[in-house]
This record gives structure tokens, C-alpha cells and sequence, in this order.
């Protein structure tokens, strides 16, 4: 498509080219500022992407789970721009309005694929068996009829157009509710985050996408994972609508053609895809079936300024067969740039969201796919939601306690100093002098430790303290701090002056070893941590061991 040459637009058209090249280039914040519009709680995984209750799956699930359902009767009638937000329309020469958004871009601003191609229209999704009349044991279920690309673009592109433009928000506001799929025309994208395991070396990582804004109609400067493509048949042809209708060859395709540099036609004009003899999808198939490759769902969402609808699909491929399939991935394609791959780590996906202009269905896919880590790389149970029970990724906190066990009593007797030092002075014959002194025998207690008359320490379940010695004016009291110290001159949180050498002191063994310097092992603290741009909570730490490490239980621990 050639847009008008310059000279010849309109006023009009001029303010809508302003307000096209402001979506361009300020999207990310926008993204961020139309999200704010609606409630928190549909916010998914701390990203602008939006969610409805029933599109966030209590676990990954298999992809191949997920049932389709096509439903061919004519589909609800679309929103009517020209009626509602006749403002969006700009006028053109002769004075008359563009009638549909998608005649605007098509005239004024067209990419280089813009193409209304028939598409699965998506009209109910029920990801976790939450929606109202659902058979028990139905299990995740999306439901389609036909549609029309454009049909899309007509609300999506002119609800973010008017977003932009700071007008008054009447197209928005007869849309409502951004997850209600009956209130417009949703053409579905299935976003797949590819991930190399390599299983011997624990490691995984993931390519990108930067999508040209001079190439593609939606989301064009900004990262995203790949594939991503919209579900729809691979031509016009009646057979392809069946044949097509299945989401792993929808990301077959995509991966042929993102990846691989394929061509978008497939030959399906002349005659259905066979999936079965096109070696790529045969392989990739057979790799499904057999584990090497897993794939699953983890939700639904969609964009909170052009209200698009993104599957987020995981597709895990074993590092040998990734290399022999896609070791020849392309560096360009019809849609931009593919970019190298990073590694599938929670800083890194930290690091990418914050720096970077990443697409909020992609921000979302990658959280949500490092909360479920365990689960996509080992095989394991979902330990959490992964789109319920999320954290924001960042240096929050530098260690992880140490999970709860049964609970149970514990007695351990209190003791002796002076037999200690007795027994120790014997020890003396049967070890090299200079190495320093045992901890002694001591136990791991929780938080509630209580003094008994029966004159031991009580102890519980957690292994945050350990009992100290009776020693002075401390009896049968365990230390009160979250890890062990080994001077009891230490007393309060986060009072680095107290903090000693230990040497000689509070132990058995002074006259024998005045010299000895217990092991210490060296710990992270608020400041080691990479991400973490602050200060250290102690600035001088000769033992990197103190008060104040900080720490909060996270999911999966």
C-alpha cells in the first residue's frame, strides 16, 4: 500500500498523523498509563497487562490441553467507530470522513503487512474452570467463529488512537470492560516464549524479537518474545479454516516463519497444509510426543491501550534438538529484527522488562514464566498460580529462610562451660594446634523459645537460631537473631559497631588458643546482591557476617 503523498492531506489528516507517530514512539508509557485505568487486582504479574479471573490458569498447562471450539454462525456485530467516536475519523479532501479506522492507516500510514486476512475471532475463553456453567473436569476451553483482521484493528487502533490523543474517552468507555470479549472483535495472537533447556548444564535461554514499526500495524518499536503470530487460517481457501484450527500448528508456522525466514504462503491456496509430510512440523510433533519438546498455556491477556489479545504459550525445546532444528535461525525477518538470546534467569528478565520497551504480554509471559520455572525446566507439580501468586522480580531481599519442617519439641540440654573448657583442653593432644575451637554442640531452635525450669532450651521447627551457651548474665536464653553470631557482644539489629573479630572470647579454649579465628562463611547481605543498587547494610564488615540480613519466604522455597 502507498500512502497519500504530503501536499495533499488534509488538516485533519495531518493532527492524525501527530497522534499515530505518538502511539509509535511513547507506547510503553501509555501502555503503563491506560493500564492505570482500570483495577489493580486485573493487573497481571505486576505488568500493564490486563486479565480476567477466568483466563488465569492455577498451573501451566499443556498446551495441547486446551480445547477449541469453533462455533460458525454469524459473529456479533462490531463496534461502530463512525457512530460512537466520529472524531477518530479524520476528513479527507473532498470533505467526507474515513469510514473505518483501517481505511485511515491503509490511506495514511501504511506497514508493510497489513493485509485483512481471515482470522479465529475469539469470543469466550475459560482457562481455569471458573466460568459459569462449566462441566466439572471440562478443563481449559477457548471458543472461536469466524472474523476479519480488520475488524480488529477497527476498535483496537482507534481506542489506543484516541488514548493518545488525550481526548475524551468515548470509544473506551463504550467498550467497558477490557476482558469482556463480547463488547468487540478480538483477533487472538498465541505469544510462545521459546526456551533452550540444556538439562546437563541446568541452564536455559530464550531469544527476542524487535518488531519494526515500518513493518508491522501493532506494537511496532517494542521487544517481544518469539514466535508470535495471530491465530488464523493460512489463506482464504475453505479447507484451511478446519486444518488450521489447532494451536500448536499455528506456532508450527510461526516458528518456519520467524525463525527460520519462511515464506507466509504455505501453498494453502491449491491445497490443505499436510502437517504430517512438512518435515519441520513433523519433527517438532514428534518431539511433543515424546517429551523432547513441552509446551504449555499460561493465561490470557490483553493490552491495556489497544486492548489486543495475547495466549501466552512456554514452548521448551531439549539444547540438541533445538540446534539441529533452529541452530539456523535467521537474524531478520519479514517483521523485524531477531535478536540474541539471554539467559532464562530471574535477574536477566528483571534486567530486560526495566531497560527496555518490552510488550506487556511479553513482561507478563516472562514473569510468569520464571515464577513457574520449576515446573517448565523440571517436569515438576506447580508449587503456585502462576498468574495469581506472582512477585515483582527484583533484589528485594538477599536471603531466602530456610522452609518450614513439622513441628515438634526438641530438648537439648544446656551447657557446661567449665566441663567444656575441660574437655577441650584434652582435645588439645588429639588435634593440630591453631585450628580453631568446635562451635560446641549446639541445636537449631525457631523463634519461640521459651525457658523451662527443666533447665533446657525448648525448640520448635524453624532453623533460624541457634541456643548460645550459658554464659554471665544470659541463661538458658537462645540467641534472638535470625542467624547464628558468633559474639554475644552483639545486641541489637543492625548495630555494626558491636560487631567483633571473633578470637579468643565467649568459648572454651581461651588460654590454649589465643590466637585461633573461627571459619566464617561468608554471606549475602542487602548490597552483594547485583540488582540491588544500594548500599550495604554494614560498611565495614570484616567477616561479611552481622545483624540485618535480610529475609522474606518467596514462592518455592
Amino acid at each position: 500500500m502507498t500512502a497519500r503523498a504530503p501536499a495533499e492531506r488534509t488538516p485533519a489528516q495531518l493532527q492524525w498523523l501527530r497522534v499515530n507517530a505518538r502511539v509509535r514512539a511513547s507506547r510503553p508509557e501509555l501502555s503503563v498509563r491506560a493500564a492505570a485505568r482500570y483495577p489493580a487486582q486485573a493487573s497481571v504479574a505486576g505488568t500493564p497487562l490486563l486479565a480476567a479471573g477466568s483466563w488465569r490458569p492455577a498451573a501451566p498447562v499443556p498446551l495441547t490441553d486446551v480445547r477449541l471450539e469453533f462455533r460458525p454462525q454469524p459473529p456479533p456485530a462490531v463496534l461502530d467507530v463512525a457512530r460512537v467516536a466520529p472524531y477518530l475519523l479524520p476528513e479527507r479532501g473532498d470533505g467526507t470522513r474515513y469510514r473505518r479506522y483501517c481505511d485511515v492507516v491503509a490511506d495514511l500510514a501504511p506497514p508493510a503487512i497489513f493485509q485483512n486476512r481471515p482470522i479465529y475471532r475469539l469470543t469466550e475463553a475459560d482457562l481455569a474452570g471458573t466460568a459459569a456453567g462449566t462441566a466439572a473436569g471440562a478443563g481449559p476451553r477457548l471458543t472461536f467463529t469466524r472474523g476479519r483482521y480488520f475488524d480488529a484493528v477497527d476498535v483496537g487502533g482507534a481506542v489506543a488512537h484516541e488514548y493518545a490523543a488525550g481526548r475524551e474517552q468515548r470509544l473506551r468507555a463504550a467498550i467497558g470492560d477490557p476482558c469482556d470479549l463480547g463488547a468487540r472483535p478480538s483477533a487472538m495472537a498465541v505469544a510462545t516464549l521459546l526456551l533452550r533447556h540444556d538439562a546437563a548444564a541446568g541452564t536455559a535461554s530464550f531469544p527476542l524479537h524487535w518488531r519494526d514499526p515500518a513493518r508491522v500495524g501493532h506494537a511496532g518499536g517494542m521487544v517481544q518474545v518469539i514466535p508470535v503470530g495471530i491465530f488464523q487460517p493460512s489463506g482464504e481457501a475453505p479447507w484451511n479454516e478446519a486444518n488450521d484450527f489447532d494451536l500448536w500448528r499455528c506456532v508450527l508456522r510461526e516458528f518456519a516463519e520467524e525463525l527460520l525466514g519462511a515464506d507466509e504462503d504455505h501453498g494453502s491456496e491449491e491445497a490443505p497444509i499436510d502437517y504430517a509430510r512438512w518435515p519441520l512440523a513433523r519433527a517438532m510433533t514428534d518431539a511433543l510426543a515424546d517429551g523432547r519438546i513441552r509446551a504449555y498455556c499460561l493465561g490470557l491477556g490483553a493490552d491495556p491501550l489497544t486492548l489486543a489479545v495475547d495466549l501466552l504459550a512456554v514452548a521448551v525445546i531439549d539444547a540438541a534438538l533445538y540446534d539441529e532444528l533452529l541452530g539456523g535461525a535467521v537474524s531478520a525477518n519479514a517483521e523485524g529484527t531477531v535478536l540474541p538470546s539471554r539467559p532464562f534467569e530471574e535477574a536477566a528478565v528483571a534486567e530486560l522488562i526495566a531497560r527496555h520497551p518490552v510488550q506487556p504480554a511479553g513482561a507478563a509471559l516472562l514473569r510468569l514464566a520464571i515464577a513457574a520455572r520449576r515446573v517448565l525446566l523440571g517436569g515438576l507439580p506447580a508449587p503456585l498460580a502462576p498468574l495469581r501468586q506472582v512477585r515483582p522480580l527484583g533484589p528485594q531481599r538477599g536471603v531466602v529462610p530456610v522452609p518450614r519442617v513439622h513441628p515438634g519439641g526438641v530438648g537439648q540440654p544446656v551447657e557446661d562451660l567449665a566441663d567444656h573448657a575441660v574437655v577441650q583442653g584434652r582435645e588439645a593432644l588429639r588435634v593440630l594446634l591453631g585450628v580453631a575451637d568446635p562451635a560446641g554442640e549446639q541445636a537449631v531452635a525457631c523463634e519461640q523459645v521459651r525457658l523451662r525450669t527443666t533447665g533446657r532450651v525448648a525448640q520448635r521447627d524453624a532453623a533460624w537460631r541457634v541456643a548460645d551457651q550459658v554464659n554471665h548474665r544470659q541463661r538458658r536464653v537462645a540467641e534472638p537473631d535470625r542467624v547464628p553470631v558468633l559474639d554475644e557482644l552483639v545486641c541489637r539489629h543492625r548495630d555494626p559497631r558491636r560487631v567483633q573479630r571473633v578470637r579468643d572470647r565467649g568459648g572454651a579454649g581461651r588460654r590454649a588458643h589465643r590466637r585461633q579465628c573461627l571459619p566464617v562463611v561468608g554471606m549475602l547481605v542487602r548490597g552483594h546482591d547485583p540488582l540491588d543498587r544500594r548500599g550495604a547494610d554494614h560498611l565495614k564488615q570484616p567477616l561479611r557476617l552481622g545483624r540485618g540480613i535480610d529475609q522474606q519466604p518467596l514462592p518455592g522455597a
